[in-house]
C-alpha cells in the first residue's frame, strides 16, 4: 500500500466541501505530454487461465465464481472502505456463501505493519545490499511465514517500483536497489519465499514512481506523468515486473501517477497490453490505495481490484466500483465478461497459493492495539467486538533479520586497516543515531520523524519494532571503554589518547509523501543528499580532534561525502542502510571483527548531484496542470550514466570491501543454448474459463431483505429501484457509455514477446555459463565474496547500448584464509537482447558470432576478468572497461 488511511483523514476535512467531486467528476484537465510518448489503446483485458501453470487454479475458480450472484462478483473486486474494516488496510468484500472469504490485504514489504508479536526485517534497500539470493529467500521464506501466521491473505510486496531512478526519491529504500537486475533477483527470491507460505505476494508499483511529490491524483490536479519511451521501458522498469511474474507472483498494485499521459490504473496499454498479454500474467491487478479514478474506463483497462474501494476522498462512502460496479454490469456499460475475468483472477490466486485449505483467519486489527475496539472503525455507529488475539509469528526469525542487516554493511573504506576494532581501545561514540529513540522505538505515527537510530524509513512500507536492539547498547555489551555523547553538536571533549577511536553515527531519512518529515515530503527534497542533523560538521569536528575516526551511517540511500571523505582522520566508513530491529548486534559483529563485511552497494555514490542528468539527479517541482518528469535519460541510469559519461563516482555501484580479500582465477566459459535473432515462436493460449455472457437479473443486486447497512461501508448491492432501472436499460441495449478509441471485444492470440509468464518462454533459455574459482587470499580473517557479471555488448550493432550491465551475481559462503570456492554464473536469452521498438520482440543483436564479453570482478568499476562468447575463451588481469 502506498497510502496509509491516517495520512488522508486531514485532507479529507480540507476538501469535505468537494463531496459532490468524489463521485465520478474528472479532475483538472492535464498538461501536454511531450511530443513522442503516448499511451496506445489496448482492448480487450486478456482473459486469464490459458496458461498450464495455473490452469488447475483456473478450473476450480471458474467452479466458484459460476455460482456467485453479481452482486458478489462485485463484492469481491473492491474494498468494503478506508478504516470501514477489520483487520487490514485493505478488505475486500466476501462471498460467503459460496465459500469465498474476505480477503486481508495487509503493508508492509518489510513485515507485517501496524500490529505486534511481528519481526521489524531490514528494509528492501539493506537486503538488496547482501547481495545474497539465498539470503533473500530466507527473509522471504519469515515474512511469508508471518504474513500467514497472522491471517493476512496478501503481502504488500515486494517493491520494485520505484527503481531508484532519482537517488532523492522517497521510497527508493522499500525496493532493493538502483539496478533492474539486482531488484528483479531479489523479488523473485521474496516472491518465492512468501508464496511457499501460501501467501500472496504483491510485486509493486507499476510503474514510473520514481518520486513521491505530485504522485497522486485528486479532485483539483493530476498525479505527474511519468514519460518513459518503449525501450527503456522495457529494458529498465519492466525488467523487474517481469521476473515477479516469471516467479508466480499472484498480485500486480498499479502506481499513483501517470505514464505517458494515462493514469496508471486505468491505463490498458500497461495493464491489458503489456502486463495480462505480453508477460502473460495471470493474477489481479490491484488500485494503489484511493488512487482508482474511473469505473467503466479502469475496468475495461484491465483493473481487478480497487483498494481500499473508496473515491480519492475517502469516507463519504463512495466508490467508484462495488454498487457502481454492479450498476455499470446491469446497464451494459462494463461487459459481464470483463466481471467474470476479474472475480475469477482473484479467486484463482486464492486456489493457487492453496488459501482454500487451512488458512487462518486474520487475528489482529491494524486500527488499535486493544484486544476489543469498533468492527468498523470509520462508522457513525459501529457495533464492537474482539478484534485482537497477540498472535506471536516471530519464531525465531530474528536470526534471519540479523543476518540480513548483518551481511548488507558496506565497508566503503578502511585506511590503515583501522577496522576491525579491538575491544581494548577506549571508543569515543558521537551522534544521536547511536541510541533508539528515547520515546521509544515506535513513538512516531508511521515512524514519520528521524529521531534515534534510523532502522527504517516512513510511511506505509514500516512495521512496529518488538524491541530495537541499538548500536551504543550492543557496543556497551561487548566493550566497557565506551564514552557516549547523545548530541548531534559536537561537545567540548577531553583531549584524545593515541588509542581513542571516535565513532560518528549519522544518518539520512526519507518516505512516503504522507508526512513531512523535517521539511522532506517524503522525498528528500529539503536535505538533499547532505546528513540530516548537521552529520557532516558532526563528522568533521570529530575528525579534526581525532586522529582515528570510524563513521557508520544509517541511510535510505546515497549520501554527499565529499564534505569529509579525504580527511585523514576518517580512516573507516560503513553504511549499515537500514537494519529494522537488529541494528545493534549485526553492526557489532562487524565493527569488532566477528564477521568480516561482505554487502556491496546497490547504488552508486557520485561525488556531486551534478554528475548525474538533470532528469535524475532532481525531483520534479509543481506545475498549475499536470507535472510532466520525462526520462530524457533512457536507459542511462545510475552506473550506466555514468559509465558512458566517463565520470567516475566516490564508490560505484556493486562496491564493498572486506577484511580481507580475494582472487578470481580459473575462469570458463560454456555455451549452452545456441540463439536465433528473436526467440522462437510463442506457444498458442491454452483455453480460459467460459462463462454465460447474458446480463444477469436485476434481482442479483437487490440490497438483502432487512439489511442493517453500517454507515461509511462500501456495499456491492443496490436498492431494487435502482437496480431494476439499469438492468431495464442493459437489457434494451441502450447505449450509456462511449467506449474508448481502439476498444474491441475479441480476444487475441497475443504480442510475439509473450507466451509464458513474463513473456516468450525461450527467454529464459541460458545462453551462456561462467565458471570461476574464488579464493580467498587474505592470511588473518574469513570473508565472503560477491561475484559481479556484466555484460558488454558487440560492438558495431545497430542499438546504443550502456557500457556495461549487470547481468547475475553470486556470493560464497564464508571462505577461511586460503579456502577456495568455485561459483557459477549465467546469462539468459534475455539478458543478451535488447528490445526492438520496431520489431516489438526481444532481439540478440549479437547472434552469428559477433563477440559479447561478460565482465567479472567485485563490483561495476573493479572488472578486471573478461569471458568472449565468440571463442568461449577468458583472460584475467585486464584493465577494466570503465
Amino acid at each position: 500500500m502506498a497510502c496509509r488511511a491516517s495520512a488522508i483523514l486531514p485532507l479529507s476535512l480540507v476538501l469535505a466541501a468537494l463531496g459532490s467531486l468524489c463521485n465520478a467528476t474528472p479532475v483538472n484537465s492535464r498538461d501536454n505530454v511531450p511530443a513522442g510518448y503516448y499511451a496506445a489503446p489496448y482492448y480487450p483485458a486478456p482473459h486469464g487461465g490459458w496458461l498450464a501453470s495455473w490452469s488447475e487454479s483456473y478450473a476450480k475458480a471458474q467452479q466458484l465464481v459460476s455460482r456467485m450472484t453479481l452482486a458478489e462478483k462485485t463484492n469481491i473486486t473492491g474494498g468494503c472502505g478506508i478504516y470501514m474494516g477489520t483487520p487490514c488496510v485493505g478488505n475486500t468484500g466476501s462471498a460467503n456463501r459460496v465459500g469465498f472469504p474476505q480477503l486481508c490485504l495487509q503493508d508492509s514489504a518489510l513485515g507485517v505493519a501496524a500490529t505486534d508479536n511481528v519481526t521489524a526485517f531490514p528494509a528492501g534497500i539493506t537486503t538488496g545490499a547482501t547481495w545474497d539470493k539465498n539470503l533473500i529467500y530466507a527473509r522471504g521464506v519469515a515474512l511469508g511465514r508471518e504474513f500467514r501466521g497472522k491471517g493476512a491473505n496478501v503481502y504488500l510486496g515486494p517493491t520494485v517500483g520505484p527503481l531508484g531512478r532519482k537517488p532523492l526519491g522517497g521510497r527508493n529504500w522499500e525496493g532493493f536497489g538502483s539496478d533492474p537486475v539486482l531488484q528483479a533477483v531479489a523479488a523473485a527470491m521474496t516472491i518465492k519465499g512468501v508464496q511457499e507460505q501460501g501467501v500472496i505476494a504483491t510485486i509493486k508499483h507499476l510503474v514510473g514512481n520514481e518520486q513521491e511529490m505530485y504522485r497522486m491524483y485528486n479532485p483539483l490536479k493530476p498525479g505527474y506523468s511519468a514519460n518513459i519511451d518503449d525501450r527503456t521501458l522495457h529494458e529498465i522498469y519492466l525488467w523487474p515486473f517481469a521476473e515477479g511474474i516469471h516467479a508466480g507472483v499472484g498480485s500486480v498494485m498499479t502506481a499513483y501517477n501517470a505514464v505517458n499521459g494515462s493514469a496508471c490504473s486505468q491505463h490498458s496499454y500497461l495493464i491489458n497490453g503489456i502486463l495480462k498479454d505480453e508477460l502473460g500474467f495471470q493474477g489481479f491487478v490491484m488500485s494503489d490505495w484511493l488512487s482508482h479514478i474511473s469505473g467503466v474506463d479502469s475496468a475495461l483497462a484491465g483493473l481487478d481490484m480497487d483498494m481500499p474501494g473508496d473515491t480519492n476522498v475517502p469516507l463519504f462512502g463512495y466508490s467508484e466500483w462495488k454498487y457502481e460496479l454492479t450498476r455499470s454490469v446491469l446497464n451494459g456499460s462494463v461487459p459481464l465478461d470483463r466481471l467474470n475475468d476479474m472475480a475469477t483472477r482473484i479467486v484463482a490466486a486464492w486456489y493457487q497459493t492453496g488459501q482454500d485449505k487451512d488458512f487462518p483467519p486474520p487475528n489482529f486489527s491494524s486500527n488499535t492495539k486493544d484486544r476489543d475496539s469498533l468492527l468498523y472503525p470509520a462508522a457513525l455507529f459501529s457495533p464492537k467486538g474482539q478484534v485482537n488475539w497477540f498472535v506471536n509469528v516471530q519464531a525465531d526469525h530474528y536470526k534471519v533479520a540479523r543476518q540480513v542487516a548483518q551481511d548488507a554493511i558496506t565497508l566503503l573504506k578502511n585506511n590503515g586497516s583501522l577496522l576491525p576494532l579491538s575491544t581494548s581501545r577506549p571508543l569515543k561514540i558521537f551522534g544521536t543515531d547511536a541510541q533508539v529513540n528515547s520515546d521509544g522505538p515506535n513513538a512516531c505515527l508511521n515512524r514519520a520523524c528521524d529521531k534515534g537510530t534510523l532502522g527504517m524509513g516512513w510511511g506505509s512500507g514500516i512495521a512496529d519494532y518488538p524491541y530495537f536492539d541499538d548500536p551504543i547498547t550492543a557496543i556497551r555489551r561487548r566493550t566497557s571503554g565506551v564514552t557516549f555523547y547523545n548530541s548531534d553538536v559536537f561537545p567540548a571533549v577531553p583531549t584524545p589518547t593515541a588509542d581513542d577511536v571516535a565513532i560518528v553515527f549519522i544518518n539520512s531519512d526519507a518516505g512516503e509523501n504522507s508526512f513531512t518529515v523535517e521539511g522532506n515530503h517524503g522525498d528528500r527534497d529539503s536535505a538533499k543528499l547532505a546528513a540530516w542533523h548537521r552529520g557532516d560538521a558532526l563528522v568533521k569536528k570529530a575528525a579534526a580532534k581525532y586522529s582515528d575516526v570510524v563513521v557508520v551511517v544509517h541511510t535510505v540511500g546515497p549520501l554527499a561525502l565529499e564534505p569529509w571523505i579525504d580527511l585523514p582522520s576518517v580512516k573507516a566508513v560503513l553504511f549499515a542502510h537500514l537494519p529494522g530491529q537488529e541494528a545493534g548486534e549485526s553492526l557489532t559483529n562487524v565493527l569488532f571483527g566477528d564477521v568480516s563485511p561482505s554487502g556491496h552497494l546497490p547504488y552508486s555514490i557520485t561525488k556531486a548531484s551534478t554528475d548525474l542528468p538533470n532528469s535524475v539527479a532532481n525531483l520534479k517541482g509543481y506545475a498549475v496542470g499536470q507535472v510532466q518528469d520525462t526520462y530524457s535519460e533512457g536507459l542511462y541510469i545510475d552506473y550506466r550514466y555514468l559509465n558512458k559519461m566517463g565520470i567516475k563516482p566516490r564508490f560505484a555501484f556493486g562496491h564493498g570491501l572486506s577484511y580481507t580479500t580475494f582472487s578470481f582465477s580459473n575462469a570458463s566459459i560454456a555455451s549452452v543454448t545456441p540463439l536465433t535473432l528473436v526467440p522462437p515462436p510463442r506457444s498458442p493460449k491454452g483455453p480460459t474459463p467460459s462463462f454465460s455472457s447474458a446480463i444477469p437479473p436485476a434481482a442479483e443486486a437487490y440490497y438483502p431483505a432487512g439489511f442493517n447497512r453500517i454507515w461509511r461501508y462500501i456495499y456491492s448491492y443496490l436498492p431494487p429501484d435502482d437496480a431494476n432501472a439499469a438492468f431495464a436499460v442493459g437489457a434494451a441495449g441502450i447505449k450509456q457509455y462511449a467506449y474508448p478509441s481502439g476498444y474491441s471485444t475479441t480476444q487475441t492470440a497475443g504480442p510475439a514477446a509473450g507466451g509464458d509468464l513474463g513473456g516468450n518462454a525461450a527467454l529464459w533459455d541460458v545462453a551462456w555459463t561462467v565458471t570461476l574459482t574464488i579464493n580467498n587470499a587474505g592470511t588473518q580473517f574469513p570473508g565472503r565474496a560477491v561475484a559481479q557479471a556484466y555484460l558488454q555488448y558487440p560492438a558495431g550493432i545497430p542499438y546504443d547500448t550502456p557500457v556495461v550491465q549487470l547481468r547475475d551475481f553470486a556470493k560464497t559462503d564464508a571462505l577461511a584464509p586460503g579456502e577456495a570456492a568455485t561459483v557459477t554464473l549465467q546469462l539468459t536469452r534475455k539478458d543478451v537482447s535488447v528490445w526492438d521498438v520496431e520489431a516489438q520482440n526481444w532481439v540478440v543483436p549479437g547472434v552469428g558470432g559477433k563477440r559479447y564479453i561478460i565482465w567479472l570482478g567485485e563490483a561495476s568499476d573493479a572488472l578486471f576478468t573478461a569471458c568472449y562468447t565468440d571463442t568461449l575463451t577468458c583472460e584475467s588481469g585486464l584493465k577494466s572497461p570503465v
